[in-house]
């Protein structure tokens, strides 16, 4: 068994890194484009698209994150697992984020970029649902079942709009695009991560 503050830090650290990383993926236009600064400028459009699309959703996730682990009184061999596993999908998001930006408009890239995003959304709800539901015995206080569900449920809702939204890349990359910023605003709400108001 673990205390959670030390799970906490490891995880505030990896996120840290991922959310600066995304910043390190915008190129600065050259001198010899031979068009205006902001001309140039304006042409990065969709890198900072996703740029506020990935950092505001691994926001979310170090939010969500810190409301999931806080409940935790201790955390086992488990949990601690699932919770690298988590970190290791928010870990590659800088790439997708780069991936769509650079090839902006191809299907395959934003296909990456959702299937990202799906594989952070399935690891956030297994490790969720071992905390609220599997290890309710670790929680710090304890919460009716029908509560923890409700909790889990909310937060388990995401994983099927990723998966929608990595199929449609085929169809249109900027609806990718549009959905994952949708999900992002929508897990921002305190009542989607089973936080008060």
């Amino acid at each position: 068994m673990m205390g959670t503050n030390r799970l906490e830090s490891f995880s505030d650290g990896v996120i840290a890194v991922a959310i600066t990383l995304l910043v390190l993926n915008i190129g600065v236009p050259g001198n010899d484009t031979g068009h205006p600064l902001l001309y140039d400028l304006g042409r990065q459009w969709p890198q900072y698209v996703a740029y506020v699309i990935s950092f505001l959703t691994i926001g979310i996730i170090w939010i969500n994150h810190h409301a999931m682990i806080s409940r935790l009184r201790e955390a086992d061999h488990t949990i601690l697992i699932l919770n690298l596993l988590l970190l290791m999908t928010i870990g590659i998001l800088p790439f997708a984020t780069d991936l769509v930006a650079t090839h902006r408009g191809k299907p395959v890239a934003a296909a990456i970029y959702g299937g990202c995003f799906m594989l952070m959304a399935i690891a956030f709800s297994v490790l969720n649902r071992e905390v609220l539901i599997v290890r309710a015995h670790l929680l710090a206080e304890e919460l009716p079942l029908e509560q923890r569900r409700q909790i889990y449920r909310r937060a388990a809702m995401g994983v099927l709009p990723y998966v929608l939204a990595t199929a449609l890349a085929f169809v249109s990359p900027y609806l990718t695009l549009g959905i994952c910023a949708a999900l992002g605003l929508y897990y921002a709400t305190p009542v989607a991560s089973g936080r008060r108001p």
